[in-house]
């Protein structure tokens, strides 16, 4: 079996305005994305991951110091995917089935938004910041360079890249006024699709 990338739902040349613009995401899909992609094929043909799904490879490889290269490029392969998929050109707004169970975790939806946001903000150097499902509540988990939230046992519902190639073409180093534009594309349809996986309802 042979990676893909997952298709995007919008065009490429359109961006996901107001966040992103059709060159940074030219590159950070065409690029950086594809050639994880490139990468982990190569690295796992002819093996016995070679038929496993991302999400096997990365628990089969997660603390196996011999599969570094292996865990990196499948983590990036997936935490990349995830990512394209939580956003929408404008955005869409959360339901109020959404908000409940926010107000439940972080005592509002706007609370959610201000913690996630400082806690992407703060990660040192290049890195990923989720909102995972764990032990039947939903949490924010703050993961290093290619490290992502299947490692660490949880369930991803909505992550955001605060690598330097996903907004310094728009951003240059204000990495705050990005993750800011990019809350205002997330796609709350498919976050709540994740939160209804993860048995949040």
């Amino acid at each position: 079996m042979s990676f893909e990338r997952i298709p995007l739902a919008y065009p490429i040349d359109k961006g996901i305005l107001p966040a992103f613009s059709p060159r940074t995401l030219d590159f950070h899909y065409n690029k950086h994305y594809a050639g994880y992609i490139t990468k982990l094929n190569g690295l796992v043909k002819d093996t016995d991951l070679e038929k496993k799904t991302l999400e096997e490879i990365i628990l089969a490889t997660k603390d196996d110091s011999t599969k570094k290269g292996i865990f990196n490029n499948a983590s990036q392969s997936f935490n990349h995917g995830f990512y394209f998929s939580c956003m929408k050109p404008n955005g869409t707004e959360p339901t109020e089935k959404i908000k409940k169970r926010f107000e439940t975790d972080f005592g509002s939806f706007d609370e959610f938004i201000k913690q996630f946001s400082a806690q992407a903000a703060g990660i040192f150097g290049s890195g990923w910041c989720w909102l995972v499902a764990k032990d039947g509540k939903m949490e924010i988990l703050g993961t290093s360079n290619s490290d992502n939230a299947i490692a660490h046992g949880a369930v991803p519902l909505l992550v955001v890249d605060v690598w330097e190639h996903a907004y310094y073409l728009d951003y240059q180093n204000r990495r705050p006024d990005s993750i800011q534009k990019f809350c205002e594309v997330i796609d709350w349809e498919f976050v709540e699709k994740q939160m209804e996986k993860a048995k949040l309802f």
